[in-house]
Parts: C-alpha cells; structure tokens; sequence
C-alpha cells in the first residue's frame, strides 16, 4: 500500500503545539470586520486549540 501524502492546505492552517495539541486560527478575521465589535475582531486575531470532539480525523489529514 502506498504511504498517506499529507494534506498541505490543511498543514499549513493547523500547527502541533509542544504538547501534541492542534492549535488553529480563527475564520472571519478580516471579512466584515467594520460590522464586528473591537471584541469580536480581538479575540478572533488569537490562537485557539481545535476541538476534542474532531482531533482524530484532523490527525489523520497530518499523517504523512
């Protein structure tokens, strides 16, 4: 059987942290930003890890 390739649009939008966490970047930072509160925009610019629930199918889009 043929090695899995990496998906690269996903590795390039999901980075593994030290401890083997995903780590993510929000959607909708800069589309529609005037209509966003300065909240809304501020806590979308951080870092956010991706969600237990969709980590194994995420790791399998890494394995490569």
């Amino acid at each position: 059987m043929p090695k899995m390739k990496t998906k690269k649009t996903f590795a390039k939008r999901v980075k593994v942290t030290g401890t083997g966490k995903l780590r993510k970047y929000s959607n909708y930072t800069s589309h529609f930003a005037t209509n966003k509160t300065h909240k809304q925009n501020k806590h979308l610019h951080k870092p956010s890890l991706v969600h237990k629930t969709v980590v194994k199918r995420d790791r399998e889009l890494l394995q490569g």
